[in-house]
């Protein structure tokens, strides 16, 4: 929470590093006022716990009451958030506050699209690490609204052996190889593999995850037949076999096709670094 409350304070420092002039110049100090903020279109609404933050971190005689909470889905015109108190302070804290729930909201919304797009199937859909720099935790809370599922948060808590390692350390058997000697107990190792040679090092090195970079539906539809058979052929029991992530240009147009290969997760990194922010706005009444 510290953290997010120096991104607000950066983001009003921002926005109002001296005040705000116009609200000063043409409103009364002691003037109070009721602020209603809707939804312009339909939404999963996320970040509003934010938002009340950001009231709240601008003047503390502002009251806020959450109408419509993180996760809901809700329509066209439903109020989200209303508050009351000096109009000032409303005015100040206005931008900012949109700026993060819709952002937040647009996240989640885009996350809700990818997850009806695969209803019906066992897959989950995952987030990445391509997210705005400072607002990674906010913006993998705002997958978790729209109820898809985050995978690692940094270069810290799981084992992700990429294109990079694998050529550094000369295969994907070596590279598993050398994690495995340093690997920490209870962390998961995930190996990004580019062919079917390197799903085989990969079944046989005995990962957790197996991600299938930028394959063809055809081709990773293989690769999960190609597991089975692999992991039977090794004594790999099916409870022990190792996860499929399939990852590389997921669109809303395709995730579908791709999530009857036999995948158990489709990770997406649009859902972060490409959402539209949702349109959001306030208004005061005296």
């Amino acid at each position: 929470m510290n953290n997010i409350k120096t991104l607000i304070n950066l983001a009003l420092i921002e926005d109002a590093l001296v005040g705000d002039i116009t609200s000063n110049a043409t409103i009364d100090k002691n003037a109070y006022g009721n602020a209603v903020i809707r939804a312009k279109e339909d939404i999963v609404v996320s970040g509003a716990d934010i938002a009340a933050c950001v009231f709240e971190e601008v003047d503390k005689k502002i009251k806020v009451k959450i109408i419509s909470h993180d996760g809901t889905k809700i329509k066209k015109g439903t109020v989200i958030i209303k508050a009351s108190g000096p109009v000032r302070s409303l005015l100040t804290a206005e931008r900012t506050a949109l700026n993060f729930m819709q952002h937040l909201s647009g996240i989640a919304t885009l996350t809700a699209k990818f997850v009806d797009s695969v209803k019906g199937t066992k897959v989950k859909i995952l987030d990445t690490r391509k997210t705005t720099p400072g607002w990674r935790i906010l913006e993998k809370y705002a997958v978790r609204c729209g109820d898809g599922y985050n995978h690692r948060v940094g270069l810290y808590d799981m084992y992700l052996i990429k294109n990079n390692h694998v050529d550094a350390a000369g295969s994907v058997t070596e590279a598993i190889h050398c994690v495995k000697q340093h690997r920490v107990e209870g962390t998961p190792v995930e190996v990004e593999v580019r062919n079917f040679d390197e799903l085989g090092e990969a079944v046989a090195g005995g990962v957790d995850i197996i991600m299938l970079d930028n394959f063809t539906v055809a081709n990773a539809k293989k690769a999960a037949i190609n597991v089975q058979k692999l992991c039977k052929k090794l004594g790999i029991a099916d409870n022990n076999r190792p996860k499929i992530e399939i990852s590389g240009n997921i669109t809303l147009k395709t995730v579908r096709t791709y999530s009857k290969t036999g995948a158990d997760f489709i990770s997406v990194g649009a859902i972060t670094h490409s959402a539209p922010a949702v349109d959001i706005h306030m208004r005061i009444s005296l």
